[in-house]
């Protein structure tokens, strides 16, 4: 089972990494995040291949819930942290821009929507602070890990559920 987990993992991990560099490449480098999610959401689906393939070729189409639950999770953790180390290599390669990018174009935003006066300064401190927390990597390393993992936790609950009923999707020998 850990094999499959690796290996699940390396490519739910690849696919989202594939779409977060063309996501960039294709934007100013923020891209949207209901693109993002979408593109993990569809990474992760790899958690369901993965839990099935595991039940049908390895296990004679039977699978208990907390074993494909415990394989769901893996791959998410794997995907996750693949997922995590890009991230970190990105923000080396763009010497860590992202952070001064997002907050201009979030008060840009906010001034563009009638904010100003003591609200916008408000904001501002407020963005500030995200700016010093977002440099401490004990900080930044969980707070990207929980953009995706959520995800995955979830598919991988829903795949256990439907997985462990052998008449779901049933293996069929090829002939």
């Amino acid at each position: 089972m850990l094999r499959s987990i690796l290996v699940y993992g390396a490519v739910s991990g690849t696919v989202v990494i594939l779409g977060m560099i063309a996501g960039m490449m294709m934007s100013d480098g923020m891209g949207s995040q209901a693109a993002g999610y979408l593109i993990m959401f569809i990474a992760l689906s790899v958690i369901f291949i993965g839990i099935k393939r595991h039940r049908d070729l390895r296990l004679g189409g039977v699978i208990k819930f907390l074993p494909a639950f415990g394989m769901g999770l893996g791959i998410a953790v794997v995907a996750g942290l693949a997922y995590v180390v890009t991230w970190e290599i990105y923000l080396a390669i763009t010497d860590y821009a992202f952070m001064e990018q997002y907050i201009a174009a979030s008060i840009e935003a906010r001034q563009s929507a009638g904010m100003s006066g003591e609200e916008l300064q408000a904001y501002i401190a407020q963005m500030d602070q995200m700016r010093d927390q977002y440099a401490n990597p004990v900080f930044r390393l969980p707070i990207t890990f929980l953009e995706i993992f959520p995800i995955g936790l979830v598919i991988a609950l829903v795949s256990a559920i439907l997985l462990r009923n052998p008449r779901f999707l049933p293996h069929r020998p090829t002939v």
